[in-house]
């Protein structure tokens, strides 16, 4: 008996259907939507279809299978969002990271969740989860740090500075674990002025060099 996410025989063989870029944004997000309400294991293409009101057949002509789509749909709604923060400071750029990190927490921490197990597992769907939720965001406080550097905020060869990112993004993850709550705008603030900025020579009120 063919699993419900088994893709049918008609639909390898069918030409891809023509979605448009808009229609293809409303599939992603609901695809997205699906994955933080009831995870992973429970996303099935018969669902996606039923929410977006869409036929199961064109969503096999178009992605082939769950996996496929649900890499479409992260690789689909990447969004860049830190890249824009530059307040003039290391500490401003930080602090405004971890508030803007801390807004989206409640919609990014339940999907990084969904799909962590099945990421370990399909080397595919992790890529693509690393580069749409993770790699963006790492690679923009690393330019904040080199920014600091350059500005000579902090020294270049500061030990620490390796360090922000995976502390700023791993308390994002770990709070949810540790205390059964996300890691809101509030407390990634606290935790950039008590515990990253000391580290970094760094106060929040630290004035421009």
């Amino acid at each position: 008996m063919p699993s419900p996410d088994s893709v049918p025989e008609s639909a390898l063989s069918s030409p891809r259907s023509k979605i448009t870029p808009e229609r293809a944004q409303e599939l992603y997000a609901a695809v997205l939507e699906l994955l933080r309400e009831s995870g992973y294991e429970s996303l099935t293409m018969e669902g996606v279809a039923s929410r977006t009101r869409c036929g199961k057949s064109t969503l096999y002509r178009q992605w082939g299978s769950k996996p496929e789509l649900v890499v479409a749909a992260l690789n689909g709604t990447r969004r860049m969002r830190l890249p824009k923060i530059d307040t003039g400071t290391l500490a401003g750029d930080l602090l405004e990271a971890a508030r803007t990190i801390g807004e989206a927490s409640g919609s990014d921490t339940p999907l990084m969740h969904a799909l962590s197990h099945a990421a370990l597992q399909s080397p595919e769907l992790l890529c693509a989860l690393r580069e749409a939720l993770i790699l963006p965001e790492v690679a923009a406080i690393d330019a904040m740090v080199r920014r600091g550097q350059e500005r000579g905020e902090i020294a270049a060869d500061l030990p620490a500075a390796e360090f922000v990112a995976a502390q700023l993004l791993g308390v994002l993850r770990a709070r949810p674990l540790l205390e059964g709550r996300y890691a809101d705008a509030a407390y990634l603030t606290r935790f950039v002025e008590l515990a990253i900025l000391p580290g970094l020579g760094l106060t929040a009120g630290t004035p421009e060099s």
